[in-house]
């Protein structure tokens, strides 16, 4: 019987996409992490635009996300690189839940940042601008290792996990780096 404390990780899925490539590979992720880590997507596809005419009395789908950022010991955030950048739903739901300034609700939480597309890079270039807005708000980020995963029809197997015998071992070692990373900062 496991003593260890039970690690709860929220996942910020970075597209609203119904077959996403990347809500896969968070599934798979998840299935690679130590036992006692339970995670929860958050919800972020009924955020109105930000607006900051709206910090004095956020909507009941902000303080709802708010929330659930404030119960999470750690962060993973798993989102497509687009236009070589973070997707605008991705940006809105960070900026809604880091205003008004002074209550962000993502300070101190360490984050892990992954994602795939199609493309040879993967999502390298999201990543380095994500990690920027991430250091502002205070989010100790796992640097390394990094990983820039190019999603294949055969990455996820039937039964959600990753297929490649070579990238499963990959994956789990970031996965394993990532829990650790976790554990070490989580408040």
């Amino acid at each position: 019987m496991s003593t260890k404390k039970r690690i709860r990780v929220g996942v910020v899925v970075g597209s609203l996409r119904r077959d996403s490539f990347n809500r896969r590979l968070a599934m798979a992720l998840q299935k690679l992490a130590p036992a006692h880590f339970e995670f929860e997507q958050l919800r972020i596809d009924d955020l109105p635009p930000y607006d900051q005419d709206d910090d004095g009395e956020q909507c009941a789908q902000v303080k709802r996300l708010k929330a659930a950022v404030s119960a999470c010991d750690g962060i993973l955030f798993v989102s497509p690189e687009y236009n070589r950048s973070i997707p605008g739903v991705l940006k809105n739901a960070i900026d809604h839940a880091s205003r008004p300034y002074g209550t962000s609700a993502w300070k101190g939480r360490p984050a892990g940042v992954i994602g795939t597309s199609q493309g040879a890079i993967g999502t390298a270039l999201m990543q380095q601008h994500l990690r920027n807005v991430l250091a502002y708000l205070d989010m100790p980020t796992l640097g390394q290792p990094e990983a820039f995963v190019q999603f294949k029809d055969d990455l996820v197997d039937d039964e959600g996990g990753i297929a490649n015998d070579d990238t499963r071992k990959f994956l789990q070692g970031w996965m394993a780096a990532y829990a650790a990373w976790v554990e070490a900062h989580a408040k």
